[in-house]
């Protein structure tokens, strides 16, 4: 088993001429959102792909085996739902209330300007027929939002951790008690 334990985002710094030479892996979503997974690649080569805990694979995204070649993900086609707005009785805003419910929901949203896409799910597109939009079932890939927080996926960022501000301390439960009883005397303090 090949062992990979590096993800390049979108191939970034790699020459094309490596990117078109090197070996393809096709995965759903459901194996994507994984750190750790096994996989058959485009070679025959057995793959152990061990990423850091939160990683998310997207298609177009290079893995890189500890023997440095190269694996580039490709995003297999997958059952999903395309929701569209009824030119007819809908307005475009009708999406973004349909996004607003569905991300009530937790449930894994890819956005584009003109629909969006879930994975199959009959209450769901129940809820969205209801809503006066068009659902309908196609095999493409999937590509849900990241979030708010994670740069690349599944909420895991290769950013460094914020500088701390400067002259900021974070009050200690004994500052915190003295608050209170203070307060609760009619007493002042100064910060």
């Amino acid at each position: 088993m090949l062992q990979i334990s590096k993800i390049l985002a979108g191939g970034h710094g790699l020459a094309p001429v490596l990117l078109k030479r090197a070996a393809t892996v096709e995965l759903d979503w459901d194996v994507r959102q994984k750190s750790r997974f096994d996989a058959t690649d485009s070679q025959g080569r057995h793959l152990g792909v061990f990423l850091p805990r939160g990683t998310a694979v997207r298609g177009g995204d290079v893995l890189v085996a500890e023997d440095g070649s190269l694996v580039k993900v490709i995003a297999a086609p997958q059952p999903v739902l395309v929701i569209t707005h009824c030119k007819e009785h809908g307005t475009p805003f009708d999406l973004t209330r349909a996004a607003y419910h569905l991300g009530n929901r937790h449930v894994p949203i890819e956005l584009k300007p003109d629909h969006l896409k879930i994975e199959p799910d009959h209450v769901l597109a129940d809820m969205l027929r209801s809503m006066h939009l068009i659902v309908r079932e196609e095999n493409t890939a999937f590509e849900p939002e990241g979030g708010a927080y994670g740069a690349h996926g599944g909420g895991h960022s290769h950013s460094p951790a914020p500088a701390p501000v400067q002259g900021f301390r974070p009050f200690s439960p004994e500052h915190l008690d003295r608050q209170a009883h203070s307060h609760e005397h009619g007493g002042h303090h100064h910060h």
